[in-house]
């Protein structure tokens, strides 16, 4: 779940509450540059997909991302979201005053690790949106390896 909480309020008794109230996964919240929208992905559809919800909640949300989505980020402008695909491409939609937003294109094909978790940030990009730094996998991970223990119940013996 995503939760909001306000800053600089007056007396300092600012209380967090949550910024969507849906049974559904909420998750890798990101607010654009001018705060007046927020970028996130939830499972509201089944699948995990990018929104963008207007802040201060209002009726007016769009659905980013069409084939499945996750970790949006915001181009330092606004003029661009940036986030991964199902299938680990990293994509880009542009945003236009109203706001509007584009189709998504594919930027190029990432190596992040696999699945959608609230515990990773893999990618964050920079603020002209040319460059990206990603956390990415760089070999395939070592096998875990196994303790065989024979004649284990001799231990139990005293």
């Amino acid at each position: 779940q995503l939760w909001v909480l306000p800053l600089g309020s007056a007396g300092g008794d600012a209380k967090p509450f949550r910024f969507l109230d849906s049974s559904a996964d909420q998750m890798h919240g990101n607010f654009s540059p001018d705060g007046h929208f927020v970028a996130y992905s939830s499972n509201e559809s089944g699948r995990f997909e990018v929104h963008v919800q207007t802040f201060p909640i209002s009726d007016r949300k769009w659905q980013i991302s069409t084939t499945g989505g996750f970790e949006p980020r915001w181009r330092a402008d606004g003029r661009e979201l940036y986030y991964l695909s199902e299938d680990r491409k990293l994509m880009a939609v542009s945003v236009s005053p109203g706001p509007s937003f584009g189709v998504p294109v594919v930027l190029f094909q990432t190596r992040v690790l696999p699945g959608v978790t609230a515990q990773r940030v893999r990618f964050v990009p920079a603020r002209d949106g040319k460059r990206f730094l990603i956390n990415t996998q760089t070999g395939e991970p070592p096998p875990n390896p196994i303790t065989v223990v024979l004649n284990w119940t001799s231990g139990l013996k005293k």
